[in-house]
């Protein structure tokens, strides 16, 4: 065997074993990503608990909590999209408690019904703290002339509604308000594309095999035919 049909099989070999360890890797950092989503949703699913005096935006992202207190009239509307009802609103509006005013996400309405009534009374909220990063590069800045957001900003939404920067995404809301849809906080939302970063490199890998068998071959039979005798 040449030394060429050697190098080329050495090289070969080594760029499959990158594209294979890349596949492993990810195969890693797939079953990793699935025990944090798993602890996330035990932690969202649990037993509400009082709020906190200071939650931390860190370690008390999706704490379940419970609240009492009076809703005020004012409610921004966060321009979303449900899968099974559509275009619509995020209402978040300010809860007034014992221990200062906070952000409520209150749930879900269509972008065609009016906005519905903010109970009168007290009102109890179960619900877990968030603090999401709903912006990117291509979403547009808050219209707060129309009351319109495209992000939910709990910073400059507690500026605006006169809050703590605390925003508690609605469970469940006593009493209920049945105009309102609730969309509470689920795991759905974090990324987990591990899986089909896995198989990418995997079939990268497959593709690396056959051209290199191929071109293997062609080395091969260019340097047979270049050592048969002719015939004259």
């Amino acid at each position: 065997m040449s030394f060429r049909l050697i190098l080329t099989a050495t090289l070969s070999i080594a760029v499959l074993a990158v594209f294979l360890g890349l596949g492993k890797w990810q195969l890693d950092r797939l079953r990793w990503k699935e025990g944090v989503l798993a602890e996330i949703e035990q932690r969202i699913a649990a037993a509400p608990i009082d709020l906190p005096a200071q939650p931390d935006p860190e370690h008390d992202k999706y704490l379940p909590v419970k609240v009492s207190g009076k809703l005020g009239a004012d409610t921004l509307r966060v321009l979303v999209s449900s899968r099974d009802a559509g275009a619509g609103y995020r209402l978040i509006s300010p809860l007034a408690t014992e221990d200062g005013a906070v952000l409520v996400d209150r749930g879900f309405i269509r972008v065609a019904d009016a906005m519905p009534p903010t109970p009168a009374g007290p009102i109890s909220v179960v619900g877990n703290l968030h603090w999401p990063d709903d912006r990117n590069s291509a979403t547009p800045a808050n219209e707060l002339s129309t009351n319109t957001w495209f992000a939910r900003d709990v910073d400059q939404m507690a500026e605006v509604l006169n809050t703590r920067p605390i925003l508690i995404i609605a469970r469940q809301t006593t009493p209920a308000e049945p105009g309102i849809l609730p969309m509470p906080v689920t795991s759905a939302g974090i990324p987990n594309d591990h899986l089909e970063y896995a198989v990418t490199w995997f079939l990268m890998a497959a593709t690396w095999v056959v051209m290199t068998g191929f071109a293997l071959w062609r080395m091969k039979r260019r340097t047979r035919d270049t050592l048969a005798p002719r015939s004259d």
